[in-house]
């Protein structure tokens, strides 16, 4: 009999109970439901992410004019009793290309209610990534969609989608991802991440007001009503805070007890630990299956040269672990112009293990998320048939995504052959579906991905560099206020 893999003090921080948990596959199903849980917001909301941009619909099919930026602010004109904290890393506006506009006096955060920081306390090259919204205590969305631009997608991931569009007009790329929502005294634990965040970026100290009664919001139904919920958290241990490494001690404790099927979707697989972890699975006679998605191309030159050798070193690795062939490692396409294929972009973050076990968060693969970002993740271990159930469906109603088909033949022939290869095998006949990934063989860049690995993807902070990274952050400050000034 297998053990229980979460153990609070552990691999999670705390476990708490939650009404209702629903999953949120995609930006066209996570955004509206945002929207209709904000709608209900009565004292607070919280917005914690690596990045934000105010300018993004929402709900770009129905409500096509409104921004995010302007509909935060319609929330708090509305109601005299509600504060918006949004927190943001300092660096997240630079990579997404909104730098000035983002420092900038917009004009919907300037309310005495509203309440916009940018997070500098970090360690220097760590990103704060942790993408949470808190509301009234009672709702929680956590997983690995940012309100920002380019996440935004709907569950076809066609190639040319007119919606799939940056508030500056200009396309891109399908782009898949996981959310969750849950309700209840899981949701106010997580908002005391949010809470604890804003007070180590801002010394502001905020307490509870208690959690506001609200019903569960319509439209869909949840997918579990009444199931624990383990948090699990990353963070650096800068500036007198504990240092936390759950969230790579959860993942690598879940992997260890698979016994029929691991899947995973991961932006980045570059994590020692992890592939280690797999590699000892894959090895065992009777071991479990194990499905890996994840993005074909790299974004720029220096993500190929670390991330993307990285993930062909480990993919390489771990395919000379797999002697009973229970490994399957692929990207998701669909069909382009030309009978050219389009790759989805793989951003989730999301470990399933055989029908009891399942993660969703902001924490990647990589050595930042072991130790030097900042990262949350929720968890929930199956107790009774109905949390089996739900996890076991997510994990079916993913693969029938990708694979274009339905999730019930997913479930059908997993079942009736035991196997999910075997389900991916038949149902992987569609132009949209599942292509393996390569692995190149070493071509001269090994040694600078042995050297760049360690800079580019720390797993904890390089302590003679933070004096620098005070200098950079005074920069930073005085490169706002002048900005302020100015617009």
């Amino acid at each position: 009999m297998s053990k229980q893999i979460m153990q609070p003090g552990r691999n999670v921080w705390k476990e708490a109970h939650a009404e209702r948990v629903q999953f949120l596959v995609d930006g066209d199903s996570y955004y509206p439901r945002l929207k209709t849980v904000l709608e209900k917001a009565r004292r607070s909301v919280w917005i914690i992410g690596w990045d934000f941009n105010p300018y993004i619909k929402l709900d770009p099919i129905n409500e096509p004019e409104l921004t995010l930026g302007d509909f935060l602010r319609s929330l708090v004109e509305r109601n005299e009793e509600l504060d918006i904290r949004v927190l943001i890393w300092d660096e997240g506006p630079i990579y997404s290309g909104r730098s000035l506009q983002l420092f900038m006096n917009l004009g919907w955060e300037k309310h005495p209610r509203i309440h916009l920081h940018f997070d500098t306390k970090h360690p220097l090259r760590a990103s704060h990534h942790q993408k949470l919204v808190c509301v009234d205590e009672t709702f929680a969305f956590v997983g690995g969609m940012d309100l920002t631009a380019k996440r935004w997608d709907d569950r076809q991931h066609t190639a040319d989608n007119p919606l799939r569009v940056t508030p500056d007009g200009d396309p891109y790329e399908p782009t898949h991802d996981v959310q969750a929502l849950v309700q209840g005294k899981a949701a106010a634990v997580l908002t005391e991440v949010a809470r604890t965040r804003w007070r180590w970026a801002t010394k502001e100290i905020l307490r509870p007001h208690g959690p506001v009664h609200h019903d569960w919001p319509e439209g869909d139904l949840p997918d579990i009503s009444g199931c624990y919920v383990g948090v699990a958290l990353t963070q650096p241990g800068i500036n007198g805070h504990r240092r936390r490494t759950e969230a790579a001690k959860l993942t690598c404790d879940a992997i260890s007890e698979a016994a029929k099927c691991i899947y995973i979707e991961a932006q980045y697989l570059v994590s020692n630990r992890v592939v280690a972890q797999l590699a000892r699975k894959l090895k065992e006679v009777d071991g479990p299956e194990v499905v890996i998605l994840v993005p074909k191309t790299t974004r720029g030159i220096v993500e190929q040269m670390t991330m993307g050798n990285g993930l062909a070193r480990y993919i390489r690795k771990l395919r000379k672990a797999d002697s009973h062939n229970r490994l399957l490692i692929a990207y998701a396409a669909v069909p382009g112009e030309n009978e050219k294929e389009v790759e989805v972009l793989i951003h989730s973050k999301v470990v399933i293990v055989d029908e009891k076990f399942l993660r969703i968060g902001s924490s990647n693969l990589n050595k930042r998320s072991e130790g030097f970002d900042t990262e949350c993740d929720i968890a929930i271990e199956a107790e009774d048939d109905q949390c089996r159930t739900a996890i076991v469906g997510l994990r079916n109603d993913l693969l029938a995504e990708h694979l274009s088909a339905k999730k019930e033949d997913v479930d059908r022939i997993s079942r009736s052959q035991g196997s999910v290869l075997a389900a991916i095998s038949a149902l992987n006949v569609q132009p949209r579906g599942l292509r393996i990934m390569q692995a190149e063989t070493g071509n001269g860049t090994s040694r600078f991905t042995n050297i760049a690995l360690p800079i580019f993807d720390p797993k904890k902070p390089f302590w003679p560099l933070q004096r620098l990274k005070l200098r950079f952050v005074a920069l930073m400050r005085r490169l706002r206020h002048s900005l302020v000034s100015l617009f």
